[in-house]
C-alpha cells in the first residue's frame, strides 16, 4: 500500500446521481457485512468460504480511517471470485458481486440500491453499519441477512435488530475467533443473533440456508405450497403456541406466521413441515422462539413522522386547551414493546408545551406487558426544578 496524503477529515461531498430507472427490491438475498478492527481477515476468510455462484450479494461496511483512501476493494478481489467494487451512489445491487463502502461516508439501500450520504455523527459517535443494516432491513425485509464481525464498541447491534425483526437472518463472529469481540458481544447480549460462528463457518451457513425454500427466488409461492390453508401440520402447531403461550394465532395474517415458521424451519435446516411439527413437540424451548418471532416487530423513535405532527398540531392543542397548570396531563401507549414509541411521545409532547423540561431520572428496566404511562406533573421552582421549566417535569410509572 502506497504512502497517501492525509485528506481533510470533513465529510467528503457526495456526488447525487439519478435514480435509475430499474430499482427495485432485490428477488436474492442481501448480505449486510459490518466489520471494524480486525474485520478484514473476517471477512475474507468469510469470502473464501463461500459456494461458488450461490445467487446472493454482498455489501460490507467497514469502518475506515476519514482522511486516507481504502485499499479494501483491491485487497478482498484476492479472496473470491466475485466482482469486488468500491460503491458509487446510485449502484444497483446484484447478485454474486460484493460491495465495499467508500471511506468518509454513510451508505443506505433503496429499493436495491446504494445510495450514499454525507458521513454523520449521533452524539459524537459514527455508526455508519447501523445505519446501513436498518435501511436494509426496511428495503429487503426477509431478504436481508446481517452480520457482525470483529470490531470494538456495539456499531451493528441495532441494525441486526431491525433485520431480524422483519425477518431476516442474522450472524455474529464468535468470541474465540474475533480479533476484537466489542461488536459481536454487544449483538449477542442484544438477543437479535440467530448465528455465533467463526467467519469461515458463517460463509458455509451462508451456502447451506441459501437452498433453504426461505430464501428461493420464488419462497412466495414455495411457502403456499409447503403450507397451504388448512395444512394439519400447520394447525399443529398454532396448538402447540396456544397451549404452550395462551395466544391464539388462528386469526393472526397467515402469511406472516407462514413466514417465520418457516424462518425459524431454515436456522433449524429443516425443510419438510412435518419434521419442524415434531421438533417443537421435542423442544419446548423452541415453541417459545417461534413465540417471539412471530411477534416481534421493529419500533424506533418518532417512527411515523405524520404522526407526530398530528399530535403536535391537532392532539396536544385539545389536551391542555382547558386544562389548568396545576392539573396532571396522563398519556397512555399500548403495546410499547422496548419504550422507543412511549418515549416519543413524551418528547413530543415536552417540545410542544416549548419548555425545556427534563425527563425524570428513571429509566425502563424492562418492557412491560402490558401499557406504559407517563405522567406529567407541574413542578414549581420551590420544588427543585430551578434548572428546568417552572411548570412541568417528566414522572414515569409502569402500568400493567
Amino acid at each position: 500500500m502506497n504512502p497517501r496524503e492525509p485528506a481533510n477529515t470533513k465529510s467528503r461531498p457526495v456526488q447525487q446521481r439519478p435514480e435509475p430507472q430499474q430499482s427495485r427490491r432485490a428477488s436474492f438475498p442481501i448480505v449486510g457485512v459490518g466489520a471494524s478492527a480486525g474485520g478484514l481477515d473476517a471477512f475474507t476468510q468469510l469470502l473464501k468460504a463461500l459456494g461458488p455462484g450461490i445467487g446472493m450479494a454482498y455489501v460490507l461496511v467497514q469502518h475506515l480511517d476519514p482522511s486516507h483512501d481504502s485499499a479494501l476493494t483491491e485487497l478482498l478481489a484476492k479472496a473470491t471470485e466475485m466482482l469486488v467494487t468500491q460503491v458509487t451512489d446510485a449502484t444497483p445491487v446484484e447478485p454474486n458481486h460484493v460491495y465495499v463502502i467508500p471511506p468518509n461516508v454513510d451508505m443506505i439501500i433503496s429499493q436495491g440500491i446504494l445510495r450514499l450520504t454525507p458521513r454523520t455523527e449521533t452524539r459524537g459517535h459514527h455508526m455508519p453499519i447501523d445505519r446501513f443494516l436498518r435501511s436494509l432491513a426496511e428495503d429487503q425485509r426477509s431478504n436481508a441477512i446481517g452480520v457482525i464481525l470483529s470490531g470494538t464498541a456495539s456499531d451493528g447491534t441495532l441494525g441486526l435488530t431491525a433485520i431480524k425483526a422483519e425477518g431476516g437472518i442474522t450472524f455474529a463472529q464468535d468470541e474465540k475467533s474475533a480479533k476484537f469481540d466489542g461488536m459481536p458481544r454487544s449483538a449477542i447480549a442484544a438477543g437479535c443473533v440467530d448465528f455465533v460462528l467463526s467467519p469461515d463457518a458463517v460463509g458455509r451457513e451462508l451456502t447451506r440456508i441459501r437452498t433453504h425454500p426461505y430464501l428461493t427466488p420464488s419462497s412466495s409461492s414455495r411457502t403456499a405450497d409447503l403450507m397451504p390453508d388448512g395444512d394439519p401440520q400447520l394447525e399443529n402447531i398454532l396448538y402447540l403456541l396456544r397451549t404452550a403461550s395462551e395466544v391464539d394465532f388462528s386469526d393472526y395474517k397467515a402469511a406472516t406466521v407462514k413466514r417465520r415458521i418457516l424462518r425459524r424451519m431454515a436456522l433449524h435446516k429443516i425443510g419438510k413441515l412435518k419434521d419442524y411439527v415434531q421438533f417443537l413437540r421435542h423442544h419446548p424451548a423452541e415453541v417459545e422462539a417461534l413465540y417471539e418471532d412471530i411477534l416481534i416487530k421493529v419500533t424506533s423513535f418518532f417512527r411515523d413522522p405524520a404522526a407526530f405532527e398530528a399530535l403536535k398540531t391537532e392532539v396536544f392543542p385539545s389536551i391542555v386547551k382547558h386544562r389548568l397548570p396545576e392539573e396532571p396531563i396522563r398519556v397512555w401507549v399500548p403495546g410499547c414493546s422496548t419504550g422507543e414509541e412511549t418515549y416519543s411521545q413524551a418528547i413530543a409532547l415536552l417540545e410542544f408545551l416549548s419548555d425545556r423540561s427534563a425527563l425524570a431520572r428513571e429509566a425502563l428496566r424492562k418492557p412491560a406487558q402490558g401499557s406504559t404511562r407517563r405522567v406529567l406533573r407541574p413542578m414549581s421552582r420551590r420544588n427543585g426544578c430551578d434548572a428546568f421549566s417552572p411548570k412541568w417535569k417528566v414522572a414515569i410509572e409502569l402500568a400493567k
